[in-house]
């Protein structure tokens, strides 16, 4: 099912506005397969004079010709040269392409790795026409030879580009919308297993619910995101197997940078460069504690940044073993069995998302986080979410919770302020405010209760 368009108007809005230039521009996309960054090309390009193209691949030889034929739909004859090289169809097309036109090559990494010389190229059309208003657009799910290509200041096109965006998965407020959801439970579970990203909700969408796609799409090993994974790490990585096994173990239950080393055998030192490459794809986030510095906290955790992907290496990996020899329907209901526990840590990345949209207390507030440590009493305590307000005089304590009847509602603020009470950092703080971040809606109004509803609204 084709799902209608969904968001994107910032980036709709400055590739239009980049596009709209009398001069010629040089635009990037990158960002990892699936997130709709085509659709977003097609959607821009739809009321202008353009030729889109996309490369697989494929020999130059045979890509060559293709890219003319693209062109043809534009410049009528166009395809009936042959061209020996780029340079001369590169040449023909910026010489003959009437003012205002883009040329788009989408999964630009391909026809750069079987041609070289092509960035470089591209860099002296680009220098040379700029008066003539004819632009280039180029995308890619390599983020690592797209960032590369236009990050990289010993690269050709670095500094050409107008803009360059990373076009990423879609916040969880849209999964309603995409899938006719309307109860925050539904969409909560959709959102645990396919994340933010519209493809994967495309594909769920043929099926009649969440857990039919999940057997057919992910359990099955015929199914078209069984090996989602591997393809996602073969796209940016040379050698996927120390990434594999990172991603498992934290999909596991490693979250520290000394189990994961332990369980590879590995001093934590030599894990630093693979760990931060895997942030950098945003497959996997550092987690620290509420306050803490980045530089000089030694508790952080590291936790897959991807509810898909979480899912995956939580439940599917562990299992391929089973899932190979057919027992998928096995494998399903004992993932349905432990599902809650998925639901409650993806839920805890909501409500710590959803902070800094909302008005609370009559406040704005940064962005919340997880804290575990020693109290003020040295016994262990743990916070679900803090936040800090926007003039740094109060502090937010919230409890993300599945489920909530309404008489359970007092002994939850209850104890959210007895917590509170014993924050290390407590004194900073002249008021503390605490809000209970039920998934249930409860039957009566009640303001110490923020609703399911405002969280998903709000991450729109």
């Amino acid at each position: 099912m084709r799902l209608p368009f969904l968001n994107r108007k910032n980036e709709q809005s400055r590739l239009n506005r980049a596009l709209d230039s009398q001069q010629g521009v040089l635009c990037c996309l990158y960002g990892r397969r699936r997130c709709g960054k085509s659709r977003l090309l097609q959607e821009v390009l739809s009321r202008r004079k353009s030729v889109y193209y996309l490369a697989d691949e494929r020999a130059q030889e045979i890509q060559r010709p293709a890219v003319a034929r693209a062109i043809e739909a534009l410049l009528p004859g166009f395809a009936e040269v042959e061209y020996p090289d780029w340079e001369s169809l590169l040449q023909r097309w910026w010489r003959e392409a009437p003012g205002g036109s883009v040329l788009a090559l989408d999964e630009f990494p391909y026809l750069a790795k079987a041609s070289g010389e092509l960035p470089s190229l591209l860099q002296k059309f680009i220098d040379q026409n700029r008066d003539r208003g004819i632009h280039l657009l180029l995308c890619g799910s390599s983020q690592r030879m797209m960032q590369g290509l236009t990050l990289d200041a010993s690269a050709p096109l670095y500094g050409r580009a107008q803009e360059v965006l990373r076009i990423g998965p879609l916040t969880a407020g849209w999964i309603g919308e995409a899938l006719s959801l309307s109860q925050p439970e539904q969409m909560l579970q959709a959102y645990a297993v396919w994340g933010g990203v519209p493809r994967y909700w495309e594909l769920a969408a043929d099926h009649d619910s969440t857990w039919d796609a999940v057997e057919q799409l992910v359990l099955d090993p015929l199914g078209v995101l069984y090996e989602e994974p591997r393809r996602l790490l073969l796209d940016d990585l040379r050698e996927t197997a120390q990434a594999t096994s990172i991603l498992s173990l934290i999909g596991a239950g490693c979250h520290r940078l000394s189990e994961i080393a332990a369980r590879l055998g590995k001093p934590a030192t030599s894990l630093t460069r693979p760990l931060s490459r895997l942030q950098e794809l945003g497959l996997i986030r550092r987690e620290l504690p509420f306050g803490a510095s980045p530089r000089s906290s030694r508790k952080s955790l590291y936790r897959i940044d991807d509810p898909f992907l979480a899912f995956w290496f939580r439940f599917v990996e562990p299992n391929r073993s089973r899932l190979e020899a057919g027992a998928v329907r096995q494998v399903k209901a004992s993932i349905q069995e432990r599902f809650r526990q998925h639901l409650g840590v993806v839920w805890e990345d909501l409500v710590q998302q959803c902070l800094v949209h909302l008005e609370l207390g009559g406040r704005q507030w940064m962005p919340g986080a997880h804290w575990w440590g020693a109290g003020l009493d040295r016994r262990y305590l743990e916070v679900d979410v803090l936040a800090e307000s926007a003039d740094g005089k109060s502090l937010l304590i919230g409890e993300a919770k599945l489920s909530l009847r309404l008489e359970e509602l007092p002994r939850v603020q209850q104890q959210l302020q007895e917590k509170a009470d014993r924050l290390p950092f407590r004194s900073r703080y002249s008021q503390v405010l605490a809000r209970t971040f039920p998934l249930n809606e409860l039957q009566a109004s009640q303001p110490v209760a923020v609703s399911a509803s405002d969280v998903f609204g709000s991450l729109k």
